[in-house]
């Protein structure tokens, strides 16, 4: 993960990137019970305050996913896989995202989202 992030010429994935987008999503989704989460949309998009929208940490987790030769996938797609499961379970689908001016192929763009996790 190291050599990708460093040879990468992504603006989002940077040394560190994948530690920090695997912890983001692992805190997004440790609130114990089964109220429904809300991802929060991002107020800045540089590379440290995006990480306040957790469905970009999702992204740069998959932009790595498909980076890493198949070990190293298979290793972090283990520990991104179970996540996602939460991810899924923890959040609501959007009814109308088939509406949205922007669409995308990635699937948690497709859940409800709120101005912040938090209150």
């Amino acid at each position: 993960m190291h050599r990708v992030e460093y040879l990468s010429n992504s603006f989002y994935l940077h040394l560190g990137a994948t530690d920090r987008a695997l912890r983001r999503y692992r805190m997004f989704l440790h609130p114990p019970g089964r109220r429904p989460l809300y991802p929060q949309e991002s107020h800045c998009s540089c590379p440290s305050c995006s990480f306040d929208d957790v469905r970009h940490a999702r992204d740069v987790l998959e932009e790595i996913l498909e980076r890493l030769p198949k070990r190293a996938h298979a290793e972090l797609g283990l520990l991104v896989e179970p996540l996602d499961t939460v991810f899924l379970r923890r959040t609501l689908p959007d009814p109308f995202a088939y509406r949205r001016e922007w669409r995308t192929e990635f699937w948690w763009y497709r859940r409800l989202a709120d101005t912040s996790e938090w209150g």
